[in-house]
Order: structure tokens, then sequence, then C-alpha cells
């Protein structure tokens, strides 16, 4: 055999770079193979090739504690130039009345804001902020920061403490339920619930009510990488190559290789023959990864049955906006709220609690909701992403894949519906209209061509419902990273604790591959 190594990783996504960085620090030799010629998955910034200079995070932007995660401490990414920005008002609801409802970096700030809007509402979000600041710190970062226990045992564990077992209460609710039983003002419910929840579980779904108290516990807010998202990428690449890592890109696998009933290798779209003595790892989705990649030989029907059954996100779809401009958008509403110059995510169009059953009508039905958007104007805060004195700017709205029931329906309506978008955010700030220099869209589709591990548009790679979490994400029998045929393991975001930039499946499955291969660590957490 011409190539052979320890290991193979499938995907260049950063959980995959995660997984190589670790593995080959501790001394394995491990080839990832990438089909795209840059790796880093929606880790993207592309230069407008119409207008040098002005850059866009076409996928990923926000980013939740990058500078908490254990990896990017262990993997020393800061010196391998990565640098994060994470501005103090870090998101603002504008209402259509004029108003706006604020999330601080400072927690005090973010109550008095909630002040204005409703003094009941504030004291309950101070009361749970406090009692869940422990919960997030000893409980949920531990979870989150090791491969998943079986529920039964998870729930016994909990149900020791106060602490365990309040968890279990909250999280027993949907987060409907939590805003609806907890708060009464409807602008504090709607923006409750988009910033804790629409963006990433289905919002009737039981089981993930202690969301919202715990994303408000958090000690870190939303984040943006300096130089653009690619820059986590190449910090990670960077890494990776020190450790000894070896990367390939236009490299496409077709086959996953079984011998003697243990994964062996891969084959290339080329014909090539790649060699794993130890083991191969996909950080591709199931469908890929089971139908695609394995021979139906080595599929059991129950296994084929249950990645049949594997769901993609309802609401997960994303329709993007992207501008380049003359000014950065200057809001109506900074005239009563001066610091929104400095805003760092905005959300418009969402005034009342009861647009999300209206939202979740349009996405069953295939159809096209009140526009609901969230975005930023990155060049604010990091004015590299764009030339001297001119601007970028995004708009992102969750939209229903399958448009009138075919996602190739976007294709002709894309534009149109951009420029809807870029109504309402004039309305906000009407200076848009004689800053916009040139403007593109994205839809869901266009991400799915992009990135087809990210099926139907799911930036998340796999719905929370469906009991596909913890120990059953992907689904039960391969929820700890390992997969039915030895030697053959998962570390995407189809695993657990899901999708979003976290790199914590290409942790974990770090620390179980580590594990049966017999090394030992000492970033294992304990």
């Amino acid at each position: 055999m011409a190539d052979e190594h320890d290991g193979i990783i499938l995907g260049g996504g950063h959980n995959a770079l995660v997984l190589q960085a670790y593995l080959c620090k501790a001394g394995l030799d491990v080839l990832l193979v990438e089909r795209k010629n840059v790796v880093g998955g929606a880790l993207t910034t592309l230069e407008d090739p119409a207008y040098p200079g002005f850059y866009h995070n076409t996928h990923a932007f926000f980013q939740r504690a990058i500078t908490t995660m254990p990896w990017y401490r262990d993997l020393e990414l800061e010196r391998h130039g990565a640098s994060y920005i994470e501005p103090e008002l870090n998101v603002v609801l504008l209402t259509s009345d004029g108003r706006a409802l604020e999330w601080w970096t400072d927690f005090d700030r973010t109550v008095k804001s909630f002040e204005s809007f409703s003094a009941r509402d504030a004291a309950t979000l101070r009361r749970w902020h406090d009692e869940f600041v422990p919960i997030v710190r000893d409980i949920l970062t531990a979870e989150a920061f090791s491969p998943p226990v079986p529920a039964d045992l998870r729930r016994a564990a909990l149900g020791r403490s106060a602490a365990g077992r309040r968890l279990l209460e909250v999280g027993e609710l949907s987060p409907l339920e939590f805003v609806h039983r907890e708060f009464e003002n409807p602008t504090i419910k709607a923006g409750l619930l988009f910033f804790n929840g629409l963006r990433e579980v289905d919002l009737r779904a039981k089981g993930f009510g202690h969301h919202i108290p715990a994303l408000l516990a958090s000690p870190v807010k939303a984040q943006m990488s300096r130089g653009g998202s690619a820059a986590l990428a190449r910090a990670l690449e960077y890494a990776v190559r020190e450790a000894g890592g070896k990367i390939r890109t236009l490299v496409a696998p077709s086959r996953i290789v079984v011998e003697g009933g243990k994964a062996t290798g891969v084959v290339t779209s080329d014909g090539e023959l790649i060699g794993a003595r130890k083991f191969v790892v996909s950080s591709l989705n199931p469908h890929q990864t089971y139908l695609e990649l394995l021979e139906e030989r080595h599929v059991p029907a129950e296994v084929k049955d249950k990645v049949a059954n594997f769901r993609y996100n309802l609401i997960a779809p994303l329709f993007s906006l992207n501008l380049n401009l003359r000014d950065a958008p200057r809001y109506k509403a900074a005239a009563e709220y001066p610091e929104l110059d400095r805003a760092f995510m905005v959300i418009m169009g969402l005034d009342h609690v009861d647009q999300y059953p209206e939202i979740i009508r349009h996405h069953e039905q295939g159809t096209i909701p009140g526009t609901v958007m969230w975005g930023a104007c990155p060049t604010v805060f990091d004015p590299t992403q764009a030339p001297a004195g001119r601007h970028t700017g995004f708009m992102w709205e969750k939209l229903p894949y399958r448009l009138r029931g075919d996602a190739r329906n976007w294709d002709s309506e894309r534009e149109r519906h951009g420029r809807a978008m870029l109504r309402l955010w004039g309305k906000h700030a009407p200076n848009l209209e004689g800053a916009v220099i040139s403007s593109f869209t994205r839809s869901a589709l266009d991400l799915e061509r992009c990135f087809p591990n990210m099926r139907e548009g799911d930036l998340l790679v796999g719905a929370f419902t469906n009991g596909q979490i913890g120990c059953n994400r992907p689904f039960p029998g391969a929820g700890l990273y390992r997969t039915h045929i030895p030697g053959l393991y998962l570390c995407g975001a189809s695993s657990h604790p899901g999708g979003n930039i976290t790199g914590l499946p290409g942790y974990n499955a770090a620390q179980v591959v580590s594990a049966d291969l017999g090394l030992k660590a000492a970033w294992f957490p304990s």
C-alpha cells in the first residue's frame, strides 16, 4: 500500500481538526482528507471577487464562548493566530415601535434594560441567572466537555443533589413552556426565545426548558473571530501541522474499507487506496457515513433503519443577505439608545411571542413567514474585513428549505427575498438606502450545495428532537462516537453535544479514540 497512516479523518471541519490535533500531539500519524481546497468547513471568510477587500463570513460568524473551550487553551490557538472580540452590547432586539431590548456582557446592564419593559421580568431574570450560575459551572459545562452518559445514569446522578434535581425539573419543560410560566412581557418572552432557543431547537420540544436560564447564566456571550471566521480554521490547521498532522485537500472519499470486520482504510474518488492501521473517523453526517461510504453488506438492517430515521432541523435552514457598504448602519433608535452604534448582534422583525407559532407553521408548509432576522456589521469591530472607511454587513433569517415543496424554488426567489430583508433593515437604519454598494444572497439550498454535510440546509447537522440528544445522538448505538464497526468512529456535529461552532464533538471524540487506543493524556477531563 503506497499510503498508510495510524488513522484517517474524513472531512475538514473544525471538529475534525480539533480531533486530529489532539491525536497528533499524542504521537499518532493521522491524515485528514477534505474534498474542498481549504479546511475549516463552515468557518469560511470569502473575499468578494467583484469588490476586492470586502470579506464576508458566509456561514459561521457568531461564536459562543470559544475562548473558554478547553481545546482552545490546550492547542494554544492564540499562539497560532486566533483572537476574539466580545462586544459589550452583545445582542439587541429592535422593536417596530423604536424600543431596544438589550443583552450586555455586564449582567446588571441587561437587567436594567429588561426593567424598561417589565420590572417583574427583570427580577425574574436575575433570579434565574443567579440560580443557574452554579448549575452551568458545575454540571452543564462538565457534561458538554465529556462523552455522554446513558439517560438513566445521568438522571440518577443528578438526583443526588439539589442543583441536579432543579436542572431535571426545569429540563422537563419546553422553552415555550418555560417562558410562558416565568415571564409576562410578550417582547421579553420573544427575545428570550429567539436568543436562547430558536436558532438551535424546536421551541415546542420538551427537555430543553433549561436552555434559557443556562445561556443567561453563561459567563461568556457571543464572540467574533478577528480577521474573519476563517482565522480560527487557520489557527487549527497550524496546530495540526505543528503536531505533525497531514492534511490533503481536494480529496473526496468514495468508500470506507472494511476488512476482517474492522475499518482499515479509505478509497478516494480517484481510486486511491489509503490505509489506516488503527482507525478511521468520519466528521460527515450519518447518511454520508453509513449509506454512501460503507458498502451495504457492512450496514445491518437495524442500523440502516436508524440512519433513515435520523432527522434534520425543520427550522434550522438559513437564508443570508450580505452587503458591501459605504457606511455602517445607523439606527433610528440610537437617538434614544446611543450605544446602538456599537451593538453586535441586532435582531429585527420580532415584537411578540405569538409570532413563533406562525413561523413554525410557515416552515411546516414551505412558505415564507414575516421576516424575523438577525445579523451584524463585523467591520465596526474589525475594520480589516473591508477597505479603509468601508464596511460589510449581513442579516440571517430562518426560512424553509423546501420552498413551496421544492428547494430549487429558491434559485428564482432568492434575490426577491433579499430585497424584502433590505427594506426591513432600512426601516430601522435609513442610511442604508444610500450606503449599499452591492449585495448578494444565499439560500439553504446554496448552503447544502457548498456543504453536503449540512443536509437540507441544516447547519446544526441534525435536529435535537426525535430523541437525538446525548447518548442517542445521532441514534442509539452510535452515541459514544463509536459505530458498530470496530475502528470506525464519528466526530461531527451529528454527535453529542451537537452543531454550532463549539469543537466539542471533536474534543469528546478525541477522548474516546485515545482511550480505546490506550493513550493517556493530561488533558483528559476528570
